[in-house]
C-alpha cells in the first residue's frame, strides 16, 4: 500500500521517507477549498511551485506528488510549471466532468503519472466513464469533500453506507489502482485506524494519506516527528499485513465494526 504524506519541508520529507512513506505530497490546491472546508479541522496548505522545486532534491525518484488546483484558466501554466519543477505525479482535485479530466490529461500530456481525486458527487456519478479514460493511472476517493457534497456529518459515513465500496468496484472493473482517505496512528482516530485499514484491505485499496492526526510535523519538534514516524509507520505496515492474512469472515466482522463505529460517532454529533 502506498503511503502519502503532505509536507513542503525537506527535513520532514527525509524523515517520512526513511520511515517508509512512499510519496511526498506537495499541495498547491487553494481555489475554492477555504469556502468548502473552512469550518472543518482539515489541512489547507499554502504550498507553491517553488516548494516543488525545493523538495525535488530531497525526494526519492518517482515519489514527488503534487496536487494542483481544480481546472481553471491558469491550469495549463500551473501544470507545466510543476512538471518543470520536478513533479513525478500530478493529482487533479475537485472535478465534476469528463471535460475537466480530459483537459487535465491533455495538459499533462503523458509527461508524468496522474491521480484523479474523486471528491464530488458529480465525479462519483461519472466514475465508470472517467476511470476508463486513457491516461488515468490511479483513482483516489477524497472523503472530506465528498461527504460534504452529500450533506453528511462524518466523512467515514461514506465507508459505512457502501459508497466507497461501490466506487472501488468501479475502479477495479476499469483496471485502475485506487485508494481513499487518510489514516491516523494505530489506536487513534475518530474511527480506529486499524479498523479503517481493515476496510482498505477488504476493498483492495492500494493507497492512503498519512494524515495530520498521524503526525502534525508543524506542531512537533523534528526529534518528536522522527520518533513518531520511526515508531508508527511500521505499525501501519504490520496492521495491513495482519489484515491481508485474515480471512473473509474477519474482514466482514470488521466491516460491521466500522458501521457500528460510524453510528456511534453520528450519535455523538446529533
Amino acid at each position: 500500500m502506498k503511503l502519502m504524506y503532505i509536507t513542503n519541508r525537506p527535513e520532514v520529507a527525509k524523515i517520512a521517507q526513511a520511515a517508509g512513506v512512499d510519496w511526498i505530497f506537495v499541495d498547491l490546491e487553494t481555489i475554492g477549498k477555504q469556502a468548502r472546508q473552512g469550518g472543518l479541522d482539515t489541512v489547507q496548505s499554502r504550498h507553491t511551485v517553488a516548494d516543488v522545486a525545493a523538495m525535488r532534491p530531497y525526494v526519492k525518484a518517482g515519489g514527488l506528488l503534487v496536487r494542483v488546483n481544480p481546472i481553471y484558466e491558469g491550469s495549463q501554466a500551473e501544470i507545466n510549471a510543476v512538471i518543470a519543477a520536478g513533479a513525478d505525479i500530478v493529482m487533479l482535485p475537485y472535478f465534476k466532468s469528463k471535460e475537466e479530466v480530459a483537459a487535465f490529461l491533455g495538459f499533462v500530456g503523458g509527461r508524468c503519472r496522474t491521480i484523479l481525486l474523486f471528491e464530488t458527487p458529480e465525479a462519483a456519478d461519472l466514475a465508470a466513464d472517467i476511470a476508463a479514460m486513457d491516461g488515468v493511472e490511479l483513482c483516489f476517493i477524497g472523503l472530506n469533500d465528498l461527504h460534504l457534497g452529500y450533506g453528511m456529518k462524518f466523512m467515514f459515513q461514506l465507508l459505512a453506507d457502501g459508497t466507497v465500496e461501490k466506487l472501488c468496484k468501479v475502479f477495479r472493473a476499469a483496471g485502475k489502482p485506487y485508494g481513499f482517505g487518510g489514516i491516523a496512528r494505530i489506536g487513534g482516530g475518530a474511527l480506529p485506524a486499524e479498523a479503517v485499514l481493515g476496510e482498505h484491505v477488504r476493498l483492495g485499496s492500494q493507497a492512503v494519506i498519512v494524515s495530520r492526526s498521524f503526525c502534525n510535523a508543524d506542531k512537533e519538534t523534528l526529534e518528536a516527528t522522527q520518533e513518531i514516524f520511526r515508531r508508527e509507520v511500521p505499525k501501519l505496515r504490520d496492521c495491513v499485513a495482519d489484515w491481508q492474512s485474515a480471512g473473509e469472515e474477519a474482514l466482514e466482522e470488521n466491516r460491521r465494526r466500522v458501521v457500528r463505529g460510524v453510528d456511534a460517532v453520528l450519535e455523538k454529533l446529533s
